[in-house]
């Protein structure tokens, strides 16, 4: 069960909202370490849960491509890439949202727009978020295949910010990985981290 912890914002009047996804707002990361394990198994790949976590915000076939050359092996990054998501859309009835975060949300839905900017498929957050029945609170969803440069380059979330028509400086984000704060700092945005249950106490 996960425990309700408080985050504390840094001060600011913000106009906008961006949110990573996957350990942010949804409680996911461990199913997509299921899921990454099971498909990566299929290829005789190890990934450590260290290693897993430690990547997190990359771009899934990033992930591949680092594990083929880490390992020699010769997956095929779409293949597998789409394996891993069939299996965590099977693990989808087990999602729970991010309590914390949540709160957030729905204290400004409707005040000021919220996006989301993650290194997963558009199709996989779609998913997420709508097991979670928040997917209408969201403008728009910047995902992999929309930008060039994953985190920790600040490419995804200048352009959440460019289509919701805020200034980066007016955006607050919303990260889990520290790979998602210096790419919200590289963007000139004001973050906040949703720490790991491992993590102790949440705070910006």
């Amino acid at each position: 069960m996960t425990q309700t912890r408080k985050l504390i914002l840094p001060p600011g009047d913000f106009q906008a909202y961006l949110f990573d996804c996957d350990g942010t707002i949804a409680d996911s990361m461990p199913l997509h370490y299921v899921a990454w394990k099971r498909a990566l198994g299929e290829w005789g790949c190890e990934f450590p849960e260290e290693t897993f976590y430690a990547w997190g915000g990359r771009l899934v076939t990033d992930i591949i491509g680092s594990l083929n050359e880490e390992q020699g092996l010769q997956m095929p990054v779409e293949q597998v890439a789409a394996r891993k998501e069939e299996y965590y859309y099977e693990l989808l009835p087990q999602l729970q949202p991010v309590p914390e975060v949540v709160e957030h949300i729905e204290a400004q839905h409707g005040r000021i727009p919220f996006a989301v900017v993650s290194g997963s498929s558009r199709e996989s957050v779609t998913e997420s978020l709508r097991t979670l029945r928040l997917l209408d609170h969201f403008r728009t969803l910047v995902c992999a295949g929309d930008y060039r440069n994953g985190k920790p380059h600040p490419e995804a979330f200048l352009m959440a910010a460019d289509r919701l028509g805020v200034a980066p400086e007016a955006c607050l984000v919303f990260e889990d990985t520290e790979m998602g704060i210096k790419a919200a700092t590289a963007a000139g945005m004001a973050s906040v981290k949703v720490l790991q249950p491992w993590e102790g106490v949440a705070s910006s």
